[in-house]
């Protein structure tokens, strides 16, 4: 047989429970507390480890900067390598019209440029051969993030020869096959 359990009364119970409660909430305030003296050190770590990878990722965009002009040279010897890659990317495909791929045949090389601290962006630079669309030999495309983070971008503005704007299309120019997708993708890769 077991003993017969102490009966402890209502008022013992809450008394208890209540000094319990005040140690446990002193106790969880100390921890928050020191939860974010950690978390503290934590971010300033996290700040100076993305300081030093900065400087790294700087130092080998320097290194890496032969190598991508070389590369660039070998593309140029590949007749419509460009506009190639572009019909077969998966996103940038999907913004391509028929009359874009024909403008694309004129792309002869296109660089990316990160901005000298890297964390506030990057610009592409488009290289074109003399073209029956736009006057311009350089279409540039800036990418920038504030300090807050939010992204915002600028662009060349295109010089069309006339009747050539490719980000107003005509629909009586274009063929059943490129309405359709016209519909689906209503912005030119120019835009």
């Amino acid at each position: 047989m077991s003993a017969p359990a102490a009966k402890v009364s209502k008022k013992e119970l809450n008394s208890n429970h209540d000094g319990a409660d005040e140690t446990s909430e002193k106790e969880q305030q100390e921890a928050i507390e020191h939860i974010d003296e950690v978390q503290n050190e934590i971010d300033r770590l996290n700040e100076q480890a993305s300081e030093e990878i900065l400087k790294v990722e700087q130092k080998y965009n320097k290194l890496r900067q032969p190598f991508f002009q070389k590369r660039s040279e070998l593309m140029a010897k590949i007749p419509n390598f460009w506009v190639t890659t572009f019909v077969n990317h998966p996103q940038v495909s999907a913004l391509l019209g028929e009359e874009d791929e024909e403008a694309l045949h004129y792309l002869t090389r296109v660089e990316v440029t990160e901005f000298e601290d890297i964390k506030s962006g990057y610009r592409i630079d488009f290289y074109f051969d003399e073209n029956p669309y736009f006057e311009n030999k350089i279409l540039s495309k800036e990418f920038h993030l504030n300090e807050s983070g939010d992204p915002s971008s600028k662009s060349t503005e295109i010089k069309w020869k006339s009747g050539k704007d490719l980000t107003k299309r005509s629909s009586q120019t274009q063929n059943k096959a490129s309405r359709k997708r016209q519909h689906e993708e209503p912005e030119s890769f120019f835009t």
